[in-house]
């Protein structure tokens, strides 16, 4: 009893002191001793393979950024002493697993791949920016003997850049931080209703034309030149960082259909022309040439395409005599059935190409090929869905609305942006995901490969108010896709995050500050709809009712025209969907 005793008393002071190093996520395993490593101007990295030497120029570049201290790369580690070591090596592990081990003499990072030596790298650096700011010439570390691998292998992050357009710049530092915090999978929202953000050479009228406009203006186009795709996703894969274009359809169509209106399936009232023509060929054609000019462009081979929210336009094709006739002809009962057809057949072009179908939850109902389907559970009032995708042999990606839309307030006190029926998204919330909010046959599921957490940007037309809703719950987001559940400690990880704040002061980040919201007032893009309580049953937060902007079950998006001047309040009013 007293060993068993001693025992727990010695994993609760070996855990404690772990939670000591601040670093986000937290590792899996920390053991801490005595005495300290000396880095100073004099300090040598050296690899073991060849490969790895940008990997060290990376790590001297930001060790340079952070402290003035100017390390060496060596090559020839048999020559020259070696401070600290990069070792590739052959044990098998899992991608992004490593060891990183500080001693008097050395440190060493091993791994038996380059992304778990990234991560041994990021660890590192974030050691180093804790220590205390001396004069240049040389910092302590303490000793540790550090070993951690990813909860999970999709750890994302979705931007929405067609509701605002935010450019290369941010987008280059959004990456900077998702590589900071382990994420690895940016997925980027390049159309909808408001803007087409992505050059299309066949179809050029695309950017220069569907460019035009955004949630809040309609004075010029915005979209990336396929160079500027190519050096972003570049600049992402030197960070270990993989890039999903998503190009929306059938539904978010209106930004694509005005600059070819000719594939238009028609307007509804608050949703002009929402959706694609699903009744003509040239639809098709002009969808598949979309995708196969996307696919070039991002390596990775995967294409999220949405496949979301259609029955906010799909009355239009019920008004429609061509798609009427074409229905009858195929045997279609409703215009669900054909929503399924078109979904298939677009997928059907992205398989062709060696590529993965990516898709909102919607598409679960849809019969695609397991094997090269990824399902993106967003709406957590439908856990049938997440169900019903695991059934199907779907790998999924949880991104539910609760808690990872990080467009959703993060406290009661902020007025500015969306919640659902009173409830807010914050860091805590998203800290504790999924282990607090879903059951555990769920989240050890083989099928659920990882989280993201999505920025729909209709309420954030600027970099002050993006930072403000991104920061700091990225650092949440970034725990519960790598952490294991018996490593996490909320009040551990409260206190490292307070004790990083200074690293987003450094950068110029305009963050929310849990801790003392009154240090950074809220930035606001739009001003909150002003509500008037008529009855008990009135009560609302922000510019959306807690039950009318929810009511359908599938309120993920909202939709605007780009053209619209409308005020915020008639904006909140015509688009209450998910975006």
């Amino acid at each position: 009893m007293k060993f068993k005793i001693l025992l727990a008393l010695l994993l609760v002071s070996g855990y404690l002191q772990a939670q000591n190093l601040n670093i986000i996520p937290q590792p899996r395993s920390v053991v801490n001793g005595a005495g300290q490593f000396s880095f100073n101007n004099h300090s040598t990295v050296g690899v073991n393979d060849t490969s790895l030497v940008s990997l060290a120029a990376f790590f001297q570049k930001e060790v340079l950024k952070a402290t003035g201290l100017t390390l060496a790369v060596n090559k020839d580690s048999a020559r020259n002493p070696i401070n600290l070591k990069l070792i590739l090596a052959n044990t098998p592990q899992v991608t992004g697993a490593y060891n990183l081990k500080i001693t008097p003499q050395y440190i060493s990072i091993a791994s038996s791949n380059k992304e778990g030596i990234f991560y041994g790298l990021i660890s590192l650096l974030q050691l180093i920016k804790d220590q205390p700011k001396g004069d240049g010439r040389g910092l302590t570390l303490p000793i540790a003997d550090i070993n951690d691998a990813p909860r999970y292998q999709w750890r994302g992050l979705m931007l929405d850049e067609s509701r605002h357009f935010f450019g290369k710049a941010k987008v280059r530092q959004i990456l900077d931080w998702m590589a900071y915090y382990k994420l690895n999978k940016f997925h980027w929202h390049l159309s909808d209703v408001q803007g087409w953000r992505i050059e299309i050479k066949k179809y050029p009228k695309l950017a220069l034309v569907g460019g035009i406009g955004d949630y809040s203006d309609t004075t010029a186009a915005h979209y990336y030149t396929q160079d500027e795709i190519k050096e972003m996703v570049a600049y992402a894969a030197q960070r270990f960082i993989t890039v999903i274009p998503e190009i929306d359809m059938p539904g978010h169509a209106t930004a694509a259909n005005k600059a070819y209106p000719e594939y238009t399936g028609g307007s509804v009232a608050g949703y002009p022309n929402f959706t694609f023509n699903p009744a003509h060929e040239k639809t098709y054609q002009f969808l598949a040439d979309i995708i196969k000019e996307t696919n070039t462009l991002f390596p990775a081979h995967m294409i999220h395409l949405g496949g979301d929210e259609v029955a906010l336009g799909i009355k239009a094709w019920s008004l429609d005599t061509a798609i009427a006739k074409m229905m009858q002809r195929n045997n279609f009962v409703d215009v669900g059935a054909l929503e399924r057809y078109f979904f298939k057949r677009m997928t059907d072009t992205v398989t062709s190409l060696g590529s993965k179908i990516l898709a909102w939850d919607e598409a679960t109902q849809t019969d695609l090929p397991a094997g090269k389907t990824i399902i993106f559970w967003w709406r957590q009032n439908l856990p049938g869905q997440l169900r019903l995708a695991i059934q199907k042999n779907y790998q999924v990606v949880l991104c539910p609305r609760l808690p990872l839309y990080f467009d959703f307030l993060q406290d009661t006190a902020l007025v500015s942006g969306r919640n659902w029926n009173g409830v807010f998204n914050r860091i805590t919330d998203v800290y504790n995901f999924p282990d607090r909010q879903l059951p555990a046959d769920i989240t050890g599921s083989d099928h659920v490969i990882g989280v993201q957490a999505n920025i729909w940007t209709e309420k954030i037309a600027s970099e002050k108010r993006l930072d403000f809703m991104l920061f700091p719950r990225i650092a949440g987001l970034a725990e519960a896709a790598w952490t294991a559940p018996e490593a996490k400690n909320e009040a551990a990880f409260m206190d490292k995050l307070k004790a990083g704040l200074k690293s987003y002061d450094e950068a110029g980040i305009y963050y929310y500050n849990p801790f003392d919201p009154s240090a950074h007032p809220e930035a606001i893009d739009f001003a909150p709809r002003i509500i008037i309580k008529r009855t008990h049953k009135a009560t609302k937060h922000g510019h959306h009712t807690s039950k009318k902007s929810h009511s359908k079950a599938s309120g993920k998006k909202k939709s605007a025209s780009a053209k619209s001047h409308r005020s915020a309040a008639q904006k909140s009013k015509a688009h209450k969907k998910r975006k």
